[in-house]
């Protein structure tokens, strides 16, 4: 926010000499940030107020050119020149002047030679047109005090003739640039700046909205108004002022503190209320009353009402957004932005003004769905005085009826909800207590009271109700912030905490960091995306009604209305960060990423899209089981999950070769890394799983013994646990997210496997073998339906039954290197080869031993997978 330092001091009056860089320090110090400040009008000077005496329109050129004889009157030179006297010769010069807005007789601002103007522009006399131009007629924006460029700047008939025009217009001035955080709503305006500089300052403090409403009543004769919803909107006023003359211009003032704020000067009407807004921080809105019908009422939209907002934008309203009305349906947009159908335009004499309290959390939802950010959305979405719509609306009457020469309606129309009263019970002494410094009860208090707040002592407890204007205040350390903020957060010693002696990270932690190293070393990108997401992925990626990816948290709040809901998986989000890539031309991705994903419980519901919400706990102690009870329902399951995409190229092209194309296999194999880190034993099989393609996805599962989330059977048989999948993702996926073809992906439990992994026993080195290894290759011919790791499994048992009672089994490893199908298989059968490591740890091994564990692991995987030893 821009704010004039002359506009402050009005009601906050410094001692003499006001240091402006001091200004800005004890601002930032009480905790608005100070984003800088700038001196205006220090590079003006020889500007004074001239009359027009003549105006000679020169034709003879292109565009219309005006030479005019001005004069700067008795008192020439300045206020506080010397007495008055008569106009002289030296009084009166010619310029040259190419705007038409002004006429014989009136008053502008005149540059004289030698003048200088904003950005170090000197003004000399000099010859154009064929006559000689002594100074120049200035508009506002030659003065760099406003936008407009469209005509002169014509001053009020009573401006001092010959007067200094700097002095006059005080254009002199420092603007601070105020970072308002969204916590302090309040700030968003002249008024509540200015109490935190007479705070800051220990100085007094006038309020520009008044002490007190209004001593009025309602009156039946002013426009009516009433609210339909009060969860949208809790105080609803509206004035009346009729007879205004559309035609009488802001005043100059009044238009460069607009200006300096960073705002343009429209209208009369709209100045005025803009000018409030930034004085009072109440947003306000002008309607013709001729153009009103029916009653006003605020209600929440219908389905199909649309609006033509005032920037020409017809917009389709939604059912939760709050809308002004009458009787011809919607006229605004509350607090954001009006219809373009009551606008006040340059015919409108009788005006009705609003002035309303609506919903912070309403309008900012509003305001994000529709994209439409306003100075007043701005305002309203961090919490307006609620009490101040009555004091504002009357202020601004007053002023257009005195601007404008209009007449005030007596009274006003007014409609309320119930606003429960905030009443906050504090030790004194908790400000002591967060910031560490002793401050008293009696500094509490004072504090407080500074604040606004009504403070009554009982004891050492102080009941506190926090002021209407800041609705932040709602807890106890609310109230301690304020106090300390305002003594100085200066005052708050620096010490370092000790810090106990730790163990390090966690056996969790270091199996996470372990698989993300794996996996960058394996050549993937860690990625942190979006938690959010959308019901249309759901569809997109073929998820069957049931499926409990579609059980989604819903936010209240979303960031955008497009993505409402807390993710589910992780692959949505990496497939829109590869989309992203891919559309800034990086086609080969190898993504991966460790994040948790949201799910409601079983028992919230079928369809549930929400929870319940969770409590606000107090923050004055720990909390008891009981509520910690209540926060742990109201939240969804929150499983850590691991995932990966590739698409494009995963062995790069160069003088080595032509590169390779990623895979299904590269897939598998990162949750093979995955689970090779995290030491749990697993089984791969063919898998079916939406989004990927049915015949291109392998499913990894471990035996559910000895896991709670194993479940027994009949039998006694345990269930195996699905650990995650891998594999190409089906072309309909593929297609509506709008990836590359033969895009692969993997997404594994990683809650799941943590759990796994803490109940492994502890890893001890392996006994390395100093005796020579015997290798034996062996292809098995077998059905293409037998999966390679049940093959490889038999193969393992199989050796390990042939060792002696009580001995390790002599094979140490078995790889497959080799899958062949074709004429020497037969149809619908295949060939595997494995390389089987035979080594004992105390002797070299004999040929016949090595046979024989070869042979038991061969007809082992021929009983249990009807492998045939493939010969030739």
């Amino acid at each position: 926010m821009l704010v004039p330092l002359s506009w402050l001091l009005e009601y906050a009056p410094l001692p003499e000499p006001v240091d402006p860089i001091e200004v800005a320090r004890r601002l930032t110090a009480v905790g608005l940030e100070i984003e800088g400040l700038e001196h205006v009008g220090q590079d003006i000077s020889g500007v004074v107020i001239a009359r027009v005496l003549e105006i000679t329109e020169l034709t003879e050129f292109r565009k219309p050119i005006r030479y005019c004889k001005v004069t700067t009157g008795p008192g020439a030179g300045g206020s506080g020149g010397s007495s008055p006297r008569a106009s002289t010769a030296d009084d009166e010069r010619y310029v040259i002047c190419g705007a038409a807005n002004f006429a014989v007789g009136d008053l502008v601002a005149l540059a004289l030679p030698g003048a200088s103007l904003p950005g170090g522009f000197e003004i000399a006399a000099r010859k154009a047109y064929g006559r000689v131009s002594n100074g120049m007629i200035c508009s506002a924006a030659e003065l760099a005090i406003g936008e407009d460029h469209s005509g002169i700047m014509v001053l009020p008939p009573d401006a001092p003739l010959g007067a200094d025009f700097i002095e006059y217009a005080g254009l002199r001035d420092v603007v601070l640039d105020v970072n308002v955080t969204p916590d302090k709503g309040h700030a968003l305006s002249v008024r509540g700046i200015a109490r935190e500089l007479a705070s800051a300052y220990a100085v007094g403090y006038t309020d520009p909205a008044g002490a007190d409403d209004p001593a009025e009543a309602p009156n039946s004769e002013v426009y009516q108004a009433s609210i339909a919803d009060p969860s949208a909107c809790d105080r609803f006023a509206l004035r009346e002022v009729r007879g205004v003359d559309p035609d009488r211009p802001t005043p100059l003032r009044m238009k460069i503190r607009l200006a300096r704020a960073g705002m343009r000067s429209v209208s009369l009407a709209v100045d005025v209320t803009n000018y409030l807004m930034i004085e009072l921080g109440q947003p306000m809105h002008a309607f013709d009353r001729s153009r009103l019908s029916g009653p006003i009422v605020v209600r929440r939209g219908a389905d199909g009402e649309k609006l033509e907002t005032l920037d020409h934008v017809v917009r389709q309203l939604d059912p939760d957004d709050i809308l002004i009305t009458d009787a011809s349906g919607p006229i605004s947009m509350a607090g954001t932005m009006g219809g373009l159908a009551t606008e006040v335009s340059e015919e409108s004499t009788d005006l009705v003004i609003e002035a309303a309290h609506f919903s912070a959390a309403g309008t900012a939802r509003m305001s994000r769905r529709h994209r439409l950010f306003s100075e007043a959305s701005a305002r309203f979405e961090r919490g307006v005085d609620y009490e101040l719509p009555l004091r504002a609306s009357a202020k601004a009457a007053a002023m257009l009826a005195e601007l404008g020469g209009g007449t005030v309606i007596a009274g006003y129309s007014l409609a309320t909800a119930p606003i429960e009263p905030v009443e906050i019970s504090i030790p004194d002494e908790l400000p002591d207590r967060v910031a560490g410094v002793a401050y008293g009860p009696e500094v509490v208090v004072r504090r407080l009271r500074e604040v606004g707040c009504v403070v009554s002592v009982d004891g050492s407890k102080l009941k506190v109700g926090p002021p209407s204007w800041r609705p932040d205040l709602t807890d106890p350390n609310d109230l301690a912030e304020e106090v300390i903020r305002l003594e100085g957060y200066d005052k708050v010693g620096v010490a370092m905490p000790r810090a106990a002696a730790g163990k390090g990270r966690t056996a969790t932690q270091r199996l996470r960091l372990a698989i993300a190293r794996e996996l960058a070393g394996a050549g993937y990108v860690e990625v942190l995306s979006s938690a959010f997401g959308a019901a249309e992925d759901f569809d997109r990626m073929q998820l069957p009604a049931g499926d409990v990816r579609r059980r989604a948290v819903r936010l209240a709040n979303p960031i955008s209305d497009k993505e409402p809901l807390m993710r589910t998986s992780l692959l949505p989000s990496l497939f829109k960060v590869a989309v992203r890539n891919i559309g800034r031309g990086f086609a080969d991705l190898a993504l991966f990423e460790l994040g948790q994903v949201f799910r409601v419980r079983s028992d919230a519901g079928a369809g549930s899209e929400g929870l319940a919400a969770a409590p606000i706990l107090a923050v004055d102690h720990r909390p008891t089981k009981d509520e910690e009870a209540l926060v742990e329902a109201a939240l969804p399951d929150q499983p850590r999950l691991v995932g990966c995409l590739l698409t494009g190229k995963f062995e790069a092209a160069g003088w080595w070769g032509e590169g390779r194309p990623a895979n299904l296999y590269d897939a598998i194999e990162a949750a093979r890394e995955v689970l090779r880190t995290s030491r749990v034993p697993y089984t791969v099989r063919a898998g079916q799983k939406e989004p990927w393609h049915p015949g291109r996805c392998a499913e990894f599962v471990v035996s559910g013994s000895g896991s709670e989330s194993g479940s027994g059977s009949g039998d006694g048989s345990v269930e195996p646990v699905v650990l995650g999948y891998a594999g190409e993702l089906h072309p309909r996926v593929i297609t509506a997210f709008r990836l590359p073809a033969r895009t692969c992906a993997m997404e594994l439990d990683l809650t799941a496997i943590e759990a796994l992994a803490a109940a492994q026993p502890a890893e001890q080195a392996p006994l390395i073998s100093g005796y020579p290894v015997a290798i034996q290759d062996v292809a098995l011919v077998v059905d293409d339906s037998v999966p390679a790791e049940d093959v490889q499994a038999a193969l393992v048992d199989g050796a390990a039954s042939a060792a002696p009672a009580g001995a390790a089994s002599l094979l140490e490893d078995v790889r497959l290197f080799d899958v062949y199908s074709g004429e020497q298989t037969g149809e619908g059968r295949r060939s595997l080869a494995y390389a089987l490591r035979f080594r004992a740890p105390d002797r070299t091994l004999t040929d016949e031993e090595v046979a024989v564990a070869r042979d038991a692991a061969v007809a082992e995987a021929s009983r249990r997978t009807g492998a045939v030893l493939r010969s030739g």
